[in-house]
């Protein structure tokens, strides 16, 4: 007896990328397609960026020869704008028209703050907190009434 192994599906194209071509075809893809291009763009100008501030850099957009990065905190700002020449040339060097370089900072989003619950209060923690909030309360004009 001979026994084989089901064989696997073929490849084709999944189903993610066949919408995603669709998509593209579609004058709908324009937007999509800019940010694969400003995406790809981003990769070819990455390498000239100095090392310490890859991490912090982003080609944000380029259109009618402005260069325009955007950076973490103002500090990767000043250091960016000290690399321009070098990036406008390496910009020039694979076909763009560069002529102007801009950085814009981001605003950093702050992380949420996760809500803690409050914890149930004990019977004497209770008990105390009356007795406090009573002793505050002021005493009555009229005096203690002597009934009797």
């Amino acid at each position: 007896m001979s026994y084989s192994k089901p064989k696997p599906p073929s490849r084709g194209p999944s189903k993610p990328r066949i919408a995603l071509d669709a998509l593209l075809e579609d004058p709908a893809g324009n937007p999509i397609r800019r940010a694969l291009w400003l995406d790809e763009l981003d990769r070819r100008l990455r390498p000239y960026l100095p090392p310490s501030l890859a991490a912090h850099a982003r080609l944000a957009n380029f259109e009618r020869g402005r260069l325009v990065y955007v950076v973490d905190a103002p500090v990767w700002r000043a250091k960016l704008r000290l690399a321009a020449p070098e990036l406008l040339d390496a910009a020039r060097s694979i076909g763009l028209e560069a002529a102007e370089f801009v950085v814009k900072t981001t605003i950093p989003v702050p992380a949420a703050v996760p809500v803690r619950k409050a914890k149930p209060m004990s019977a004497a923690t209770l008990e105390a907190l009356q007795a406090a909030l009573a002793s505050l309360k002021k005493p009555d004009p009229s005096g203690p009434s002597d009934a009797g």
